[in-house]
Order: structure tokens, then C-alpha cells, then sequence
């Protein structure tokens, strides 16, 4: 249902500003949030280089919680756990955990490119609404410019 908006009065067209601002509040919201989630995906890969059959043996830090950190022993470097969500671990091998990381950015990725072209459209219903307002107060205050010019003569 298309609405023209130059028959809105000023109070609705207010609204309907806020109305696209918040709905474009939540879009950047959401793209921040799986921007946030693709890194920590991205940076999981990444980090999945440093396990090579040079490294096993090596001493590093485990952390217990994000201040505290223990010494251990890298032992198998072919296998980890990932996290597939809801507190559920599995154990996968280094090329098949780097491909399930693949998929999860790829996936992210065009969840990203879904939602920028919504909040593109409501930014650009935001501007629409902006200029009518701008007419429609140019308007009122020419009114009230000549309604006064009259009133003096």
C-alpha cells in the first residue's frame, strides 16, 4: 500500500521519520552484530595455522576465564573442538574445521548482504519523508509571512 506522503500532516510525517529511524536503528544493529560474529569466525580460522606437526609438543597458555590462564601441552595437533553452537562440541580434523569456518563466513556474509539493501531503502524513505517536511514547513511559514503582510496593510 503505497502512501503519498504530501497528504500526511506534519505530525505524521514526525512519526513516520522516527519510525524509519528506528527501523534502521535495528538494521545497523544486526549488520554490527553479524560484522562481530563473521570476525570472531574469521579470526578462528586464522588462528587454526599456528597447528602443524612442528608445533606439537609446545607449551602455551589455556585459558580458564578471560583473566586467568594455565600452562599446557599442545599434544594433537590434527584434531580440536569446535563449538557448533548451544553448548555442543565436535571433534573435527584442521581441514574440515577450516571449511566449517568457511562456511559459517560465507553464510554471514550474505546474511550482511540481505539486510544492506533494507537499511539502504529506509534511509532513503527517511530522506523522502525529510523533504516533504522541508516543503511542507516552507510552506506554513510562507503562509504565515503573507498572512502577516496582510494583517499590516
Amino acid at each position: 500500500m503505497a502512501v503519498n506522503l504530501t497528504e500526511l500532516s506534519l505530525p505524521q510525517l514526525e512519526g513516520l521519520k522516527t519510525q524509519f529511524e528506528q527501523e534502521a536503528e535495528l538494521l545497523t544493529s544486526s549488520i554490527c552484530q553479524l560484522k562481530v560474529v563473521q570476525i570472531k569466525y574469521v579470526e578462528a580460522k586464522d588462528s587454526l595455522s599456528v597447528l602443524s606437526k612442528n608445533n606439537a609438543g609446545e607449551v602455551l597458555l589455556v585459558p580458564l576465564t578471560s583473566s586467568m590462564y594455565i600452562p599446557g601441552t599442545l599434544n594433537d595437533v590434527e584434531h580440536v573442538l569446535v563449538d557448533v553452537g548451544t553448548g555442543y562440541y565436535i571433534e573435527k580434523n584442521v581441514d574440515g574445521t577450516k571449511e566449517f569456518f568457511k562456511r559459517k563466513i560465507e553464510f554471514l556474509t550474505k546474511q550482511i548482504e540481505k539486510v544492506q539493501p533494507a537499511l539502504q531503502e529506509k534511509h532513503g524513505m527517511k530522506q523522502a519523508v525529510i523533504e516533504v517536511m522541508n516543503i511542507k514547513i516552507q510552506q506554513l511559514q510562507s503562509q504565515q509571512a503573507s498572512q502577516l503582510g496582510t494583517t499590516e496593510a
